[in-house]
C-alpha cells in the first residue's frame, strides 16, 4: 500500500456517507478531491476496519527518533517500534522487559544482565549485548537521569551475546529506575549499526523489536504514519501493566491519522472513520461524554504539568533576575482556565514535582503561581531590563497548549516586557528549539510545553533542571551548584534525605529561573466503544487493544 504524490480519486462509498451526514470537509471537483481539513483520511487506502485501529495522535511527526528529541509523539513511536529492557508498571514498579535474570555485586558496583533468549530485531537480526551497550550508550548522552548514570559509570561490558555488565566507579541508586523510565527520553534498545550515530545526529533507519513494525514507505508526514503487527516479536507471559508485562498485539495494522483540525478530529471520531482521538480539545469532551458510542479513557491518568520554559544562552534571559521577574509576572489560574476551562480537568500547583507525587512540596521561594506584575517590575527596572523583544515560540496546531502564550503574553506585557509571539506549528517548534541562533536568527528566548507526570518527578528524570551546558535540554542551563544537588539526590540512602534534597534542588531552581510550572491537568482520549483494552501508563500505549 504505497503512497503516491498524486491527488487521490474520492471513493464513491464514502462520498455518499459524508454528504449524507453533512460532514464533509472537501469538494468533490471534476472527479477528484479538493484538499480541505480532512485530506489525511480521504487519502488512505481502504483496509480491512476490523483489523485496522485508527488513532488521531495528538500532533503530526516529523522527528522519528525518540532519543534526539523528548516530544512525546515520538516518545510513543518509539513504544510502537522499540523495546526495552525494563519498564515502569502501574503501580510505579520496575519491572523485567527484555532482561530476563539480573544481579547486582555486594558493593553495588556491578549490575549483570541477561536478555531474554529468542529477542529478534524486525530485520531478522538478533538482539545482542553489544546492540544494547550502543543503545544506552546514545540514549544516556541525551537524557538527563541517564547522563548521571554514565556519570558514575566506568565502563560496559559484553559478556556474551545475551549478558551485557554494568560496572560502575561508585553505586547509583537508580540504575533500574533509569534503564525502566517510562517517558521521555526512553531507553530504547536499536540495531547497534543504528545506535552508533550519535545523540545529537537523527538515525536515519527505524528497526527495532517492539510489538509493530513502522512502513517507511507508506509514512506520509503530515498526513499518515502506518505499523504493521511484528509477526517475529515475542511478548512476555506477564499480564500488561503500565509500560510492562506483555505486549500482544490483536489488530493487524495501526494507522496514525495526522488531522490538526480539532473539529475534523471529533467528526472522524463520531462517524467512525477513527477509533482513538489521543487528545481532544477540551471543549469537545462534554459532547463526547453525552455520545452513547463513544467513552472517555484516561490513559495518563497521573496528568501533566504546563510550563515555560527560558534561553539561558541569549538576552535578556541569559541574566537570572530577568527570568526570575518573568516567573513572577506568570499566574496560573488565568492560563488553566483560558485553556483547559472544565475545572474538572486542571488544578493550581506550584510545586516543580506534579502535586499528588511523592516529592510534591510547597517550598518555592517567592514564587506562588500568583502574578506578582509590581514585583516583576521592580525586579526588572533592578536589572536593567532594555527592552529587548522576547521572541516567545506559540505552536497553533497544539490544542492542549496554543492558547498558553496568548495568556503569558498578556501577563509579561504587563510586567513591562515586550514580547514578540511567533506562530508555528508544533514539529517546527521542536525543530527551532534545538537551535541555538539568537533570537534575531531563527533561535528563541521561551516556549510553553507540557510534561507527563512520570517525567518530571523527582530532580534526575526532569529534564528541566538539566544543567550541564551543551549536553542538557533546550535552553542550555549551565549550573554546576545545580548538579551538584542532583548527585547527592542520586546517592541518597533513604526516602527522607531524597524528599530533603529534592525540595532543596526545587528551591535552587526556582532562585536561578531553570522554567516556571503553570498547573496541571489531565486530557484523557476519546475511544469507540468497540475499541477495548487500552492500558494506561505514562506514555499512550497501542498493545493489548482489540476492535470488535
Amino acid at each position: 500500500m504505497r503512497m503516491t504524490s498524486a491527488r487521490p480519486t474520492w471513493p464513491a462509498r464514502l462520498h455518499r456517507r459524508r454528504l449524507a451526514t453533512g460532514l464533509a470537509a472537501a469538494i468533490i471537483v471534476g472527479g477528484s478531491l479538493a484538499w480541505g481539513a480532512s485530506a489525511a483520511l480521504a487519502q488512505t487506502p481502504a483496509a480491512n476496519p476490523a483489523q485496522t485501529l485508527r488513532i488521531v495522535p495528538a500532533t503530526t511527526i516529523t522527528v522519528l527518533d525518540p532519543i534526539w528529541t523528548t516530544a512525546y509523539v515520538s516518545r510513543n513511536f518509539g513504544y510502537m517500534v522499540f523495546d526495552t529492557l525494563f519498564g515502569t508498571d502501574a503501580h510505579g514498579k520496575i519491572q523485567p522487559q527484555m532482561v530476563d535474570q539480573w544481579s547486582t555485586s555486594p558493593d553495588g558496583k556491578t549490575w549483570t544482565f541477561t536478555l531474554r533468549g529468542g529477542l529478534a530485531f524486525s530485520d531478522g537480526a538478533p538482539v545482542t549485548s553489544d546492540d544494547v551497550i550502543a543503545s544506552l550508550k546514545r540514549w544516556a548522552s541525551r537524557d538527563t537521569l541517564g547522563g548521571l548514570m554514565a556519570q558514575a559509570l566506568d565502563h560496559y561490558e559484553a559478556v556474551d551475546a545475551r549478558t551485557f555488565k554494568l560496572v560502575l566507579k561508585q553505586p547509583f541508586g537508580l540504575v533500574l529506575e533509569a534503564l525502566g523510565k517510562p517517558s521521555s527520553n526512553v531507553p530504547f534498545i536499536m540495531p547497534k549499526r543504528i545506535a552508533d550515530t550519535p545523540g545529537d545526529t537523527q538515525i536515519k533507519e527505524i528497526i527495532g523489536s517492539g510489538p509493530y513494525v513502522f512502513k517507511a514507505d507508506e509514512f506520509r508526514p503530515g498526513q499518515v504514519a502506518v505499523f504493521e503487527k511484528n509477526p517475529a516479536y515475542k511478548p512476555r507471559a506477564e499480564p500488561p501493566s503500565g509500560t510492562t508485562g506483555g505486549k500482544n498485539v490483536y489488530v493487524d495494522k495501526v494507522e496514525w491519522r495526522f488531522i490538526r483540525d480539532p473539529q475534523t478530529q471529533m467528526n472522524a471520531l463520531l462517524t467512525g472513520e477513527v477509533d482513538i482521538v489521543e487528545q481532544p480539545a477540551f471543549e469537545q469532551y462534554a459532547t463526547f461524554r453525552s455520545n452513547p458510542d463513544i467513552r472517555i479513557v484516561d490513559a495518563q491518568p497521573n496528568g501533566f504539568q504546563f510550563s515555560l520554559r527560558f534561553n539561558a544562552l541569549h538576552a535578556p534571559f541569559n541574566d537570572a533576575r530577568i527570568r526570575h521577574a518573568a516567573m513572577l509576572a506568570l499566574g496560573q489560574e488565568a492560563m488553566l482556565r483560558t485553556q483547559v476551562g472544565d475545572k474538572t480537568l486542571y488544578k493550581v500547583c506550584r510545586s516543580m514535582y506534579p502535586c499528588g507525587t511523592p516529592f510534591a512540596s510547597d517550598a518555592t521561594g517567592d514564587y506562588t503561581g500568583v502574578p506578582q506584575i509590581q514585583k516583576a517590575k521592580a525586579l526588572l527596572a533592578e536589572a536593567g531590563y532594555k527592552g529587548e523583544p522576547i521572541v516567545l515560540m506559540r505552536p497553533t496546531d497544539q490544542t492542549t497548549i496554543g492558547k498558553l502564550p496568548l495568556v503569558a503574553k498578556q501577563q509579561l506585557e504587563q510586567a513591562g516586557f515586550k514580547v514578540d509571539l511567533q506562530n508555528m506549528d508544533w514539529q517546527s517548534l521542536v525543530s527551532r528549539r534545538a537551535r541555538k541562533d539568537a533570537p534575531s536568527a531563527g533561535g528563541w528566548n521561551a516556549f510553553i510545553t507540557s510534561w507527563v507526570a512520570e517525567d518530571i518527578q523527582n530532580p534526575l528524570t526532569m529534564a528541566m533542571m538539566n544543567a550541564r551546558g551543551d549536553k542538557g535540554w533546550f535552553g542550555w542551563f549551565d549550573d554546576t551548584k545545580l548538579e551538584d544537588i542532583k548527585a547527592r539526590f542520586a546517592q541518597a540512602a533513604t526516602e527522607a534525605d531524597k524528599k530533603k534534597i529534592a525540595e532543596e534542588a526545587q528551591l535552587y531552581a526556582f532562585q536561578i529561573g531553570t522554567h516556571v510550572p503553570l498547573g496541571q491537568y489531565t486530557v484523557p482520549a476519546a475511544v469507540r466503544k468497540n475499541v477495548t483494552g487500552i492500558v494506561p501508563a505514562g506514555a499512550q500505549v497501542y498493545w493489548n487493544i482489540r476492535k470488535q
